[in-house]
């Protein structure tokens, strides 16, 4: 098929038919499908979505609020395959964040588990919306009811409902940005933006039938979503969800035996649990392909102690949920090297480059701005011309992060310095928190650790950090400075240091600095 009309459906339907009795989902000790089954249960939750005068239709949205459940993954491939809109919210949110994620979606269903989620029904009631609740999946071969639907058929008359076939341009998922300096914006990504995503994932990471990975990150982001899921899934590949909902350290690597897990994929943030872990309780594990970080800066020492202690090459990869996840990755083993502090190349058939504030692009080795397109790119956030504009500029689209290509390599390996709005800029001098960050991390006493910027009266801004001491150790403030200060220009040393038990993260478990910084940083009263 065409790149320009290629669908993520037909991806899925392609694998359903080629792999019909492989693995597809499982949660070990309740349910295990197989494509052939997966595909039945989405065309038939499809045809009922879609039934009935007031049934879903091309274009609208469908909220859909759950943990990590075979449900939420048949609900959500049947809101897609029946032309709708998908919006998978967190559970999480108070009811006030439902209200604007549902009215800014423009939804006008909300679907959940058996369970529900009181907030988020408060919320669709106050806005009027029709509440769905899926029953629980006990036999692969179904059915998955979903009760509270207006317009409901006779079984009948369901299986005589014909869904239409997607197009390309269908806007597939409506996600929102994480919102880091201002408020979060709607990405409208159609089947086409997730088609191109997949393909370049597998692609790059050579993912066949045999593959097995278990979800460690929320579906309700592109990170779970598009790679582990969705790739997987288009591959033939076999995708195992944790029983409780959500990635579980104590599980995990029995997850991972029982299904002969080949990769996995998670933020900086779970890998330091499992090596945590690791060190404290070492089990037995699967021979792994790669370990995969992605969504967050991973620093080379962790790096080096992943790969040490799982056998593994760990590949770093760099993503936004505008580019439907994955712009660039470190290449496997037989592809190329992988460069500790690198987010490697560009994924599948991403175009890259490093620009100035004229939309120029830099010589290898200078810092610029990171711009991308490609099929997977968003054409634009929704109803937001004035973003739009400055996101879009001169052709390309602009992350907002920082960026140098390396010059000693033909393969434009990318090495990001920091976000535009997080550099501080302490009288004049640029300071890049991640640089800040390797350093912290390879103190052999610290577990986690950020640095960010705060208001300064004498420099405009200056550097601060937080770290969470490894188990049993003791650390002050003052250990921490004299190590920074062997390791860093004087002027990147850290003024203050916050010596905590844990550290504010998103709901992926990424860690915003404008969050942490808000969390610790006190101003001093005006006098």
């Amino acid at each position: 098929m065409e790149e320009e009309t290629l669908t993520l459906t037909a991806l899925l339907k392609a694998a359903a038919a080629a792999h019909p009795s492989r693995r597809a989902i499982a949660v070990h000790g309740k349910i295990d499908l197989t494509h052939a089954d997966l595909d039945a249960l989405v065309d038939a939750a499809a045809a009922r979505l879609a039934a009935g005068a007031d049934g879903v239709r091309p274009g609208q949205t469908v909220a859909l609020c759950f943990p990590n459940t075979v449900e939420l993954v048949v609900v959500f491939l049947a809101v897609i395959r029946a032309r709708g809109v998908a919006a998978p919210l967190n559970p999480a949110y108070t009811q006030e964040e439902f209200e604007f994620y549902l009215s800014d979606s423009e939804a006008r269903l909300l679907v959940t588990n058996a369970e529900g989620n009181a907030a988020a029904q408060a919320a669709a009631a106050k806005l009027g919306l029709v509440h769905a609740a899926t029953t629980t999946l006990l036999d692969p071969a179904g059915p998955l009811h979903l009760d509270g639907l207006p317009g409901l058929q006779s079984q009948e008359e369901e299986e005589k409902k014909k869904v239409v076939e997607n197009e390309a341009c269908d806007v597939a998922l409506f996600l929102h940005t994480s919102g880091t300096t201002s408020r979060p914006k709607g990405v409208p990504l159609t089947q086409r933006n997730l088609a191109a995503s997949v393909q370049n994932i597998r692609a790059v990471y050579r993912f066949v039938e045999t593959d097995a990975t278990v979800v460690t990150l929320p579906l309700f982001h592109v990170h779970g979503l598009l790679c582990a899921l969705l790739s997987s899934l288009a591959s033939g590949a076999a995708v195992t969800l944790p029983a409780g909902g959500r990635f579980s350290a104590s599980t995990f690597w029995a997850d991972m035996r029982a299904a002969g897990a080949t990769w996995y994929t998670a933020v900086p943030t779970i890998h330091q649990i499992i090596l945590d872990r690791h060190a404290s309780r070492p089990e037995d594990r699967p021979p792994l392909r790669f370990v995969r970080s992605c969504s967050a800066s991973l620093a080379p020492v962790i790096l080096e102690r992943l790969e040490a202690a799982l056998g593994a090459p760990v590949l770093e990869a760099y993503a936004m949920t505008e580019a439907a996840h994955m712009m660039t990755s470190n290449p496997l083993p037989q592809d190329g090297p992988r460069k500790p502090g690198s987010v490697g190349r560009p994924a599948g058939k991403m175009e890259l480059a490093v620009l100035d504030t004229e939309g120029k692009e830099v010589a290898a080795g200078s810092p610029g701005e990171v711009c991308v397109r490609g099929a997977n790119v968003t054409a634009g956030y929704k109803a937001n011309p004035a973003a739009n504009a400055e996101a879009f500029a001169y052709g390309w689209f602009h992350t907002g992060d920082i960026g140098v290509r390396d010059p000693d390599d033909e393969g434009g390996y990318l090495r990001l310095v920091g976000r535009i709005k997080e550099l501080v800029n302490r009288g004049g001098e640029k300071i890049s928190p991640i640089e800040v960050d390797s350093v912290l991390l390879t103190h052999p006493d610290v577990a986690q650790a950020v640095a960010f910027g705060v208001p300064d009266d004498k420099y405009g801004e200056e550097i601060h950090c937080a770290v969470i001491p490894r188990d049993g150790v003791e650390m002050r403030e003052e250990e921490v400075v004299a190590f920074c200060r062997r390791n860093l220009a004087a002027f990147k040393v850290p003024k203050k240091v916050y010596i905590a038990d844990d550290l504010p993260k998103t709901a992926t478990g990424k860690i915003q600095r404008r969050i942490v910084s808000q969390h610790f940083f006190v101003p001093p009263p005006k006098a």
